[in-house]
């Protein structure tokens, strides 16, 4: 069937199915082949909410701002340090920040972040199951968290090595939901669009994915609920990275 014809089909608002019939087209046709997976870092590999909020509520204390919760600390999280810092701001204000206090909360929060990366930073369940699984495909990690802050939790959770890249603001010179950080590491890896998966909890890493060209596949269980991640229209939704194995198969034509 070509999904694309059910677009505009008419003015009934059937349209608004095709994603859905493409997530359950997708679960009836797996698995697809696939030579490399491409994942977000917090949300999705990684539970990070409680070192994410240690460090910002920090810098409202150094800022004698008063803290917030970790479960609103969370709704500000995915596309880099500044805009973290500046939606945080905005909460405390209820305005747009200053962009001396914005830089000011960007210097603290990186000096107090790098203090805490791995406080209480875990694995979500399975990912180190889910990785070994998907061995026989090429993984890197696309962040919008900075590289000097990935590499260091990866290592420390002892799965650095599993990736063949992770890229961050460093190397990306871009955020998701641009698709630069994917493509890069699409060249990086050897992979064509076609053959890769992009896995995240996020709109961000949705909307790059299918900007890349690449099939997106939304975890649920990290910083955003199922019923958000319906509303993202990914390929695939998963509850458990080592569902993917089901999904997808090692697509490299044998030599």
């Amino acid at each position: 069937m070509d999904l694309t014809l059910l677009k505009g089909a008419d003015s009934s608002g059937s349209a608004t199915l095709e994603p859905y019939i493409r997530m359950v087209l997708m679960k009836h046709f797996s698995p697809r082949p696939c030579r490399l997976f491409l994942f977000d870092l917090d949300g999705t590999l990684i539970d990070s909410k409680e070192d994410i909020a240690t460090a910002v509520n920090l810098v409202l204390a150094k800022l004698e701002f008063p803290p917030l919760p970790v479960s609103r600390v969370i709704q500000f999280v995915g596309n880099g340090v500044k805009k973290l810092l500046e939606r945080t701001l905005r909460e405390i204000h209820n305005q747009e920040p200053d962009e001396d206090l914005l830089l000011k909360g960007i210097e603290f929060f990186r000096e107090e972040y790098a203090k805490h990366l791995l406080d209480r930073t875990c694995l979500y369940p399975g990912v180190q199951d889910a990785l070994q699984r998907l061995s026989w495909a090429d993984m890197a990690v696309v962040s919008n968290k900075p590289e000097r802050y990935s590499r260091p939790i990866l290592d420390g959770l002892g799965v650095s090595g599993r990736f063949r890249a992770i890229l961050g603001e460093e190397t990306a010179h871009a955020y998701k939901p641009d698709p630069a950080p994917l493509k890069i590491a699409m060249e990086l890896c050897g992979a064509a669009a076609a053959d890769t998966v992009m896995v995240g909890d996020s709109s961000v890493d949705i909307d790059a994915g299918k900007a890349a060209g690449v099939t997106t596949c939304a975890v649920s269980g990290g910083f955003h609920s199922r019923g958000e991640l319906l509303t993202y229209h990914p390929d695939l939704i998963i509850d458990d990275l080592r569902e993917l194995s089901d999904h997808f198969y090692n697509g490299r034509k044998p030599k």
